[in-house]
């Protein structure tokens, strides 16, 4: 088990400077700790093969980093004037650590082997979690981003646009698991959605979907950009984002010490952008507001247009129905050219060259494991008049035929959210369609168009308008209801009008979305939903 402590005894909680630590201390103390290579999880365990000279130990690591307020003269900050310069002396010290380690408990490998031939093993599922902390510790020494078990490394080809300044990161999941074969690498592609990385400004822009910087909500800015890190372009420094100042660059101000002479010198009010040209840094945007980045009562004011977002920041907010499209549709891989990432890169994390799986005897073959198979025969199937329909290439042809079990829909209706539909084309087209494939369907009740002013409304209120004119229009509930959305994809009202209907009302509905293709075999794609509902 492992505390870490700052020097001034308060206990370090983050995983990044966590992992620092210890690889530190590692490099300081490797005699004390004989020699042992550790895996670690970036909190509290910390896990050797073979147990160390001692059960108990505390070392002192010091780290030899600047802390990014060491910027002399930032602004939020007095300038590093005589009285100011001890504390920039001070920023530039080393920082400090205490580090405590203590024995916990032995997971015995064995107990994997054991289980592999069936036998009860109450450490098998933490020797495995042992085995998954070493893949996550060798790809966070690669600077990955870790998620679970998945990582994500930094490389531009691995990101695809998903539109508001939220990118797809394509990356792999690596776990291990007991198999028939005995102990396997499972390995396989993964994603997650990152900010994109680059100038804030142009972040913002995308984010909000607007041109021009003046039309930016700053206040919609504001809780987006909290939290996230970004790297200053003057002096590539990282810092975090806790808000965002209260005026433009051109009118904030904060207090700098100004040398006078041998005295001790007197504190002006200076503009942020005052205090970057005396820098020579030349603001072109002098009318945006700054970034906050230093802390709650100590502000920190950087330039927005001398910010860049800083590559894999986790974007946790949910997405929209066109991104959640996007991300589907270009994170789908080819089985040739997912095979051929993951053969990749089980060769290129060289997996027999860690110490640690060296030790424990593991090696891991990087060719993907052999499995007999064979390829069954698509099904036959019986239509109508007991006709059987063979496949051809994988596709069934409907031409002709008739279902085994139509329907006959008598009470229904269409209801039209699209601003540009010929609803009484699509009622006759689909009626002629039933009766080819033998499905009787009577002349709908109503078509039912959308008022002008509901479509500016929210989804919840134009389905509950909708359902209101239905009712006006119908003599009594409706068997079925086929509902025509605006002409994109995955519209707003199809998630509130399906509760609508099945949750709610107990209503069968078929969703369509207008297209140019509306011919035979478009409609008789649809019957064959419609009739199964």
């Amino acid at each position: 088990q492992v505390s870490i402590k700052s020097d001034d005894d308060q206990v370090v909680e983050g995983k990044g400077i966590g992992r620092k630590v210890i690889d530190k201390m590692l490099q300081t103390y490797s005699s004390e700790l004989a020699g042992k290579d550790f895996a670690y999880d970036g909190e509290k365990c910390l896990f050797t093969v073979g147990p160390l000279p001692q059960n108990n130990f505390e070392f002192t690591v010091i780290m030899e980093e600047t802390s990014a307020r060491a910027v002399g003269g930032s602004p939020g900050h007095e300038s590093p004037g005589p009285g100011d310069k001890k504390r920039v002396k001070r920023s530039h010290l080393p920082k400090q650590f205490v580090v405590g380690i203590s024995y916990a408990a032995r997971i015995p490998l064995r107990s994997v082997a054991l289980a592999l031939q069936g036998s009860d093993s109450d450490h098998a599922q933490d020797a495995l979690r042992v085995l998954d902390i070493v893949l996550r510790q060798q790809q966070a020494k690669r600077g990955c981003l870790l998620v679970r078990q998945s990582f994500f490394s930094d490389d531009s080809r691995n990101l695809v646009d998903l539109t508001g300044g939220v990118s797809g990161c394509r990356g792999l999941h690596s776990s291990f698991r007991t198999t028939m074969n005995g102990l396997s690498l499972n390995m396989d592609v993964s994603t997650t959605m990152i900010v994109t990385p680059g100038p804030v400004v142009n972040f913002l822009l995308t984010n909000q979907n607007v041109r021009d910087v003046r039309d930016i909500d700053w206040p919609k800015a504001k809780r987006m950009l909290k939290n996230l890190r970004v790297k200053a372009t003057h002096n590539n420094m990282e810092f975090k984002i806790i808000g965002l100042s209260d005026q433009p660059c051109s009118r904030q101000t904060f207090p700098m010490k100004v040398r006078s002479g041998s005295s001790e010198g007197q504190t002006v009010d200076i503009t942020v952008e005052e205090y970057f040209k005396s820098k020579q840094v030349f603001l072109e945007k002098p009318y945006l507001p700054c970034l906050d980045v230093g802390k709650p009562k100590r502000p920190n004011y950087l330039p927005i247009e001398l910010g860049n977002m800083i590559s894999l920041q986790r974007y946790t907010k949910a997405l929209s129905s066109q991104q959640r499209t996007t991300l589907v549709e270009k994170s789908r891989q080819k089985p040739q050219d997912r095979m051929r990432v993951v053969t990749d890169a089980v060769k290129s994390n060289r997996y027999d060259d860690d110490p640690i799986f060296s030790s424990c005897g593991i090696k891991i073959d990087s060719q993907l494991t052999r499995v007999e198979g064979r390829v069954l025969s698509a099904p036959m199937l019986v239509v109508g008049n007991s006709q059987d329909c063979v496949p051809f290439k994988g596709r069934w042809n409907y031409n002709n035929k008739k279902l085994f079990e139509p329907v006959r829909i008598e009470r229904w209706a269409i209801v039209n959210f699209s601003a540009r539909c010929d609803m009484s084309r699509i009622s006759r087209e689909l009626i002629n369609c039933g009766r080819t494939k033998g499905i009787i369907i009577e002349g709908p009740y109503s078509l039912v168009d959308e008022d002008n002013q509901a479509r500016r409304c929210a989804p919840i209120v134009r389905v509950e308008r909708m359902f209101e004119k239905v009712k006006a229009n119908l003599p009594g509930p409706p068997e079925f209801l086929l509902c025509v959305l605006p002409e994109r994809k995955n519209c707003d009202i199809y998630g509130p009008w399906k509760k609508k209907n099945l949750h709610e009302m107990g209503i069968v509905t078929q969703c369509i979305v207008p297209s140019a293709k509306m011919n035979d075999q478009y409609f008789t794609n649809v019957l064959l939903k419609i009739n199964a509902k």
